[in-house]
Parts: structure tokens; sequence; C-alpha cells
């Protein structure tokens, strides 16, 4: 799951994913913006068929909240 995650963020902030570890935070350290995250998190959402809610996304920054968040939440 994390690799997947950090392949679809490397994709979509045009990045090396060898830049990406599961502690690492997508706007501190990767200089994504708020567009960003949302076009990341839409893609997510598309991708694993779940619903992010928008008081849950400032809980997602980094690879491996994401990655847990989808395991909790996956059908």
């Amino acid at each position: 799951m994390i690799e997947e995650i950090i392949e679809i963020i490397a994709k979509q902030l045009k990045i090396d994913a060898s830049e990406i570890t599961p502690d690492t935070d997508i706007i501190d350290d990767l200089g994504a913006d708020s567009l960003d995250v949302v076009d990341l998190l839409m893609t997510i959402e598309d991708k694993y068929g779940i619903v992010v809610p928008d008081d849950e996304v400032q809980n997602l920054r980094t690879i491996a909240l994401m990655s847990e968040y989808i395991d909790k939440n996956l059908d």
C-alpha cells in the first residue's frame, strides 16, 4: 500500500519516488500546496474507492498516515 501511495505522489508532484519515505510530510518535505493535496486525495479516493472527509484531510500529512487511513476505510 505504501509503495502505491508513494508512486501516486511521485507522479502527481513530478518528483523521484526515491525521495519519499513513509514518514515524508507531503507539505513540509515535498512542498505540496493545498491544491496538490486535494488532487492527491482525489486520486487516492478514486483508486481505493474511499471518501476522505474534509475534516480528516489535515490528519493525512504523511504517507504512513494516508496508508493507515486507507487500510481502515477500505470496503
